[in-house]
This record gives structure tokens, C-alpha cells and sequence, in this order.
């Protein structure tokens, strides 16, 4: 049993760096020549592998480019579902999002060097798309963890309200911050005013919900 354990496990680990290869090394590209202008069978002979095993592990080309989602799902999960005793999950994200930003996680969405990587999406009307269907896709992650926090019933609006607001209030301070930056402001002074814009919008989003 331990020897079937630890093959899973290596085959596993072996799967994810693969995975990250892949990823790493289709961003690489997407970023020196644009997104529209490399293919996928490019992105498998840059990597060593074949256009079916890029395909295995990212079903859309989009996705090689916005490859943390499925991170963020599981983060959002988490939080969500350990927090702790009292706390609501609004304030479980707060603590997560806000974390995110002052480690400095890739996650977090702003740090040196990120300005390529949004030049590359807004030259990209494919992956512009994706981004918004991956929205809808997150806004649809938590409406199901609001509601299964709360055993609310299928008819109860307020989880997919809390969602939503959610979604827009985070959306709403990341584009901004990246307006900043992108007009030159410095990278810190956005990074402060963030963490506090971010928190004063989901503090909003709690206390709108409450009131629903």
C-alpha cells in the first residue's frame, strides 16, 4: 500500500511539473510575440512534448495563458470552508484576498512585471473573453460556497448577490490599479492604496449583503 501511495504521489508531482512547464513556457511566448501570433503546436515543440499533451492538461489555448484559475478556485475553497469558528465567509475572502496582496502572490495581481502580462490580454480579444467567462465561472464557485455556508435553499438570491457583488467589487479596485500603473504611477503607492481600497469595497460588499 505505501509502495502504491508513493507512486500516486510521484506521478502527481510529475503531472503538475509538467503541467507548470507547459504553462511556463506557452507565457513566455505569449508575452515575446502576443497571444494571437503563437499556436499551439508551437507552445508543445518549445516545451519538448506533443500538441495532445498540452491539450490533456489545457483544454483551451486560452487557458495556457490564465492557467492559475484552478488555484484560485481551490483557495477561495479553502478559505471559505476552514475558517474560522464565527467568522463569515466575506471576511474569511477579505483575510485570503488581502493576504494574497501583501505576500505578494501571483494571485494577488499586482507586482513588478505584470504589465506585460495585461498588455498581453488587452491585445487579445480571445483571451479578454476567457477572462470574462472565467469571472462568471468564479462568481459561480462562490455562489455555491455562500450557499452552502448558509444551507440556503435554491430560491435564496442572497448567495448569488453576495457573488456578484463580490466579483464587482474586486474587479472594480484591480482595474484601477492597473490604470494607475499603467499611467506610471509607482508600483508601491498602488500596491498601498489597493490593500485599502480592496478592503473598504468587500467591507461595503458585507455589509450590503447584511442588509439584503
Amino acid at each position: 500500500m505505501r509502495r502504491v501511495t508513493e507512486s500516486m504521489g510521484l506521478r502527481e508531482r510529475k503531472k503538475r511539473q509538467t503541467r507548470s512547464l507547459i504553462s511556463d513556457v506557452a507565457s513566455h511566448l505569449f508575452m515575446q510575440r502576443g497571444f494571437d501570433n503563437v499556436t499551439v503546436a508551437e507552445v508543445a515543440e518549445a516545451a519538448g512534448v506533443s500538441a495532445k499533451t498540452v491539450f490533456n492538461y489545457f483544454p483551451r489555448k486560452e487557458d495556457l495563458f490564465l492557467d492559475r484559475y484552478p488555484e484560485a478556485v481551490e483557495l477561495v475553497t479553502r478559505a471559505v470552508r476552514e475558517r474560522a469558528e464565527g467568522e463569515s465567509p466575506l471576511a474569511a475572502l477579505r483575510r485570503l484576498f488581502l493576504g494574497m496582496l501583501r505576500e505578494g502572490h501571483p494571485l494577488g495581481g499586482i507586482a513588478p512585471g505584470y504589465e506585460v502580462f495585461w498588455q498581453v490580454i488587452l491585445d487579445s480579444p480571445a483571451l479578454r473573453a476567457r477572462a470574462r467567462e472565467l469571472a462568471e465561472e468564479f462568481e459561480g464557485v462562490l455562489a455555491g460556497l455562500f450557499a452552502e455556508a448558509a444551507g440556503s435553499d435554491r430560491a435564496d438570491p442572497a448567495p448569488r448577490l453576495a457573488a456578484a457583488l463580490v466579483v464587482a467589487a474586486y474587479r472594480a479596485v484591480y482595474l484601477t490599479s492597473i490604470d494607475r500603473i499603467r499611467a506610471g504611477e509607482p508600483m508601491q503607492d498602488v500596491i498601498a492604496d489597493r490593500a485599502v481600497q480592496l478592503d473598504r469595497a468587500l467591507r461595503a460588499v458585507e455589509h450590503a449583503v447584511a442588509a439584503f
